[in-house]
């Protein structure tokens, strides 16, 4: 005898809800704001250039397969690399945190800034459009 296979999915966390309104919807309007988020990727991307000097960070660098080129890819800031989403978000990650072990506060949230900006970056230059999540429908 087999399982009944159930297909029919829970109700999102009322918290995944509120999360993707506010990602979707909330429109930022402090000029303050605006600044610290710039100076915040300034910052993220001095890290992470600075990190290009260590020979050990720029040994974890690069696409898996050696001299691969992905067209449309994410530019590695600073590098020659041009890579898929998923291994430029590594490549930038282990760089602008390569430095943590220094003088660079624990509880940095800019690290996670040039990953989850190399998919938007990817999906502007191929064109991708991400439809709108079940949670996003719901309200």
């Amino acid at each position: 005898m087999s399982a009944q296979i159930n297909n029919i999915r829970p109700e999102f966390d009322r918290e995944i809800v509120d999360i993707v309104d506010y990602v979707m919807n909330y429109e930022i309007s402090s000029r303050v704001a605006y600044d610290t988020a710039h100076y915040c990727l300034l910052d993220t991307l001095g890290c992470g250039l600075e990190a290009l000097e260590y020979p050990a960070c720029k040994k974890l660098l690069g696409p898996i397969v050696p001299g691969t080129v992905v067209p449309n890819g994410v530019r590695v800031p600073g590098t020659q690399f041009q890579l898929d989403p998923v291994q430029a978000a590594f490549n930038i990650g282990a760089m602008i945190r390569w430095l943590d072990f220094n003088d660079i506060p624990g509880w940095r949230r800019s690290g996670g800034i040039l990953p989850t900006t190399s998919a938007a970056f990817w999906q502007r230059r191929t064109g991708f459009r991400a439809t709108r999540s079940p949670a996003a429908k719901r309200r």
